[in-house]
């Protein structure tokens, strides 16, 4: 399973000319100051004439299993985005083999802080930093504008630090302004067949170092459905119905949950759409574009 799904996010997501929308970029920046390859970021801004430039987060899919896939998401994601004109964020982070959650979620928003903090350096208009991925990667993006403003969370007999200590800017906001998932899978418990959670081989398995059925805590402490509330960014969802990798239903309770705190813009189901193929098209990317467009315009 590992290496299956790390090698069909690999394949597809093939990197072409990404420098060509790309008017200056910084690569391996080391956003903890550790030396360590997955807590690299690249950054590439795009061709215009603009002195600073909003910016998106774009993280990869992987299951969590990979820790240096940044390149990854040069295409499909970050093309379109450098040609609406926003700043590329992509960020390495550690896999489920690295470390145990939430290290994870703490790597994306020291990222962040990271980004926020050094702003005037690399051109970024830091007053909106929105945040996308795919797959597992769309998991930590959901996660983490749901989760914005939170330090430690609470769940039954689990507690974790979300937010993180890691990095050199603790105290710099880690906080978006807007969410686009790409089919992540949001309740761990409700992985197999939308019915109960998968058996202890999973990637959520590796992910929490234990069978999801018997730590439902930590599993709701996966779940960006968990930390939402009114003061979240907007989200939108898109998921292809014939996904056959993150349930289709991953994304309908999502949208349910965040359509019921008014953070719900727009969920797009791709009829035919898989774990990536049908489901990114050019209709999916405007969609997306324009949404980014659209909030980056409320700052």
């Amino acid at each position: 399973m590992r290496t299956f799904l790390v090698t069909i996010f690999a394949l597809f997501c093939i990197v072409t000319s990404f420098g060509q929308n790309s008017n200056s970029q910084w690569l391996n920046l080391n956003y903890v100051n550790d030396g360590k390859e997955y807590h690299n970021l690249d950054i590439y801004l795009p061709n215009n004439q603009k002195s600073t430039h909003k910016a998106i987060v774009v993280i990869y899919g992987s299951a969590w299993f990979g820790n240096n896939m940044k390149q990854t998401v040069l295409e499909p994601l970050g093309n379109k985005l450098l040609e609406s004109g926003f700043a590329v964020i992509a960020i390495n982070h550690r896999a489920s083999s690295d470390a145990v959650y939430p290290a994870q979620i703490n790597d994306v928003k020291a990222a962040i802080r990271f980004v926020r903090a050094n702003a005037d350096k690399y051109k970024i208009d830091a007053s909106f930093i929105g945040i996308t991925g795919f797959s597992s990667g769309g998991h930590l993006a959901s996660l983490a504008g749901a989760s914005n403003g939170v330090k430690k969370f609470t769940e039954g007999k689990k507690t974790i630090n979300i937010e993180g200590d890691i990095g050199v800017y603790p105290s710099v906001s880690s906080s978006v302004n807007a969410v686009v998932d790409w089919f992540g899978p949001i309740d761990m418990a409700l992985m197999n067949e939308c019915k109960k959670p998968k058996e202890g081989n999973s990637p959520e398995a590796a992910l929490i170092r234990g069978n999801p059925a018997d730590n439902l805590d930590m599993i709701a402490l996966l779940n960006p459905i968990t930390f939402i509330d009114k003061t979240d960014p907007q989200f939108i969802v898109i998921h292809g119905e014939a996904d056959t990798i993150v349930p289709h239903c991953q994304s309908e309770l999502f949208a349910k949950a965040l359509k019921g705190k008014g953070l719900l813009s727009e969920f797009i189901s791709v009829p035919e759409g898989q774990h990536g193929l049908v489901t990114f098209n050019e209709s999916t990317f405007k969609k997306m574009n324009d949404f980014f467009l659209k909030e980056s315009q409320k700052k």
